[in-house]
Order: structure tokens, then sequence, then C-alpha cells
């Protein structure tokens, strides 16, 4: 699997040749500024919920691409509103898809589209590739005993959780959060992008250090093999 950070909460995962696109916020991001959004291909877009700084480009996107939105239904439908083909599920939920399964799991966050309507409940994603790895992309959430679940139903290969603390989780409590779902490896997001959000990363990966967990932080296009 190859995975392409675009900043913010946004990643490509590459699996099998599959394109997975999460959270698409990169015109509107400055420190994304260097993306060229027009190169990027998907096949499926996964949005956690409906905030803006997660679906910004969702439409763009999938409109040029012809992606298909995997997300709670609200969502599905909203785009599928504007003509884009989706796939609707509902929190506990498991989608098979060509690349794995998707299952829905619980954020501890609000959702709402950028007009202030009702975005369905945020959630995060367990995804088990045919490849034969499992991660966790968590979305936007705080720290919540129903993370605990994770880790009695899956072993997770690496889990991207946030860590920009004031709207999610803070470092600290995502090194908790990685001890409830089972994860040494992570992969940081939804830092920086606010000035609310500015971590030391020095400091965030010494915590993590000590805690026992790899901590990356990836530069914005920067591309890893996992």
């Amino acid at each position: 699997m190859q995975l392409t950070y675009f900043g913010h909460s946004c990643f490509l995962a590459t699996i099998g040749g599959t394109r997975v696109l999460f959270d698409p916020f990169i015109r509107p991001n400055p420190l994304a500024k260097d993306v060229d959004v027009d190169a990027i291909e998907a096949d499926f877009i996964l949005l956690s919920h409906g905030h803006g700084d997660h679906i910004a480009d969702a439409e763009e996107i999938a409109k040029r691409t012809g992606a298909k939105i995997v997300a709670i239904a609200e969502i599905a439908g909203y785009f599928g509103a504007k003509g884009i083909d989706g796939i609707g599920a509902n929190l506990g939920g498991k989608v098979k898809l060509p690349f794995g399964t998707v299952h829905f799991v619980a954020a501890a966050h609000s959702s709402s589209f950028p007009d202030g309507s009702y975005a369905g409940v945020p959630v995060g994603f367990v995804i088990k590739t045919n490849e034969g790895q499992t991660f966790y992309y968590a979305g936007d959430t705080g720290l919540t005993y129903d993370l605990k679940l994770i880790k009695d139903w899956y072993q997770l290969d690496f889990a991207l959780l946030p860590i920009g603390d004031h709207y999610t989780m803070g470092v600290t409590d995502a090194l908790v959060a990685a001890d409830w779902v089972g994860a040494t490896e992570l992969i940081g997001m939804h830092y920086d992008t606010f000035p609310p959000l500015v971590i030391d990363h020095a400091a965030a990966q010494a915590e993590a250090k000590a805690a026992g967990k790899n901590l990356r932080l990836l530069a914005i296009g920067e591309t890893i093999s996992l």
C-alpha cells in the first residue's frame, strides 16, 4: 500500500491498484497550496463527516474522476443530490468494496454541512484490505471508550489519528487512543492547518516515543509505503 498526504486529514491510499481518498480539504488549505488537485485520481472518496475542512474538494474530485462517495447515509444523499454516485451506510455497518471492507465506527465529534444542515453522525473507518493489512482512519474524534472496541475486533497495522487538539484529540489523548485501539504505528493528522492546531513536532514525536509509539508526521505531498 502507498499512502500520500495532502494536508490536514486528507490522504490518498493506493490499495492493490484502487485509489482511496480520505476527507479532501486541499484548495482552501494554504499549507497545501503546492498540491495539484487536478492531478489527483480517485476511485472512492471516504468522508468521515460533513464539516467543510473534510469535504471541501469532494464534489470537484468526484465529478472529474467518477469516484464514488462512501460516507454516512446523509452525506451520501447530499452528494447524490449533486449527481454524484455514492454508497451510504451507518454507524456499525460494513461495506465491501473492491479493495477490502470498510467498517463504520464511532467518532466523538459533531457533523454538519457548510450550510449548517444536518450531516448525520461522524464516523471513523476501519479498513481491512484484500492485501492483508488493517488500518484505522479516525476522522475527527475525541477520546471515547468506544475506541476500545476496535482492539477487540481487529489487529491494526497502523492508525491515522488526529493530534491537533482544540477540535479533536491532542497528542496525549491520541496516545491513549492508540493503546485502546491496539496501534503502535501512528500517522498524525488534523494538525497545523489553523492557528489553534499548531503543534511542536519534535515534542509530539518525543512524547509518542516515550509511550512506546512511532508517530509519523508526513510532509504535505509525501508518499510512503506501508
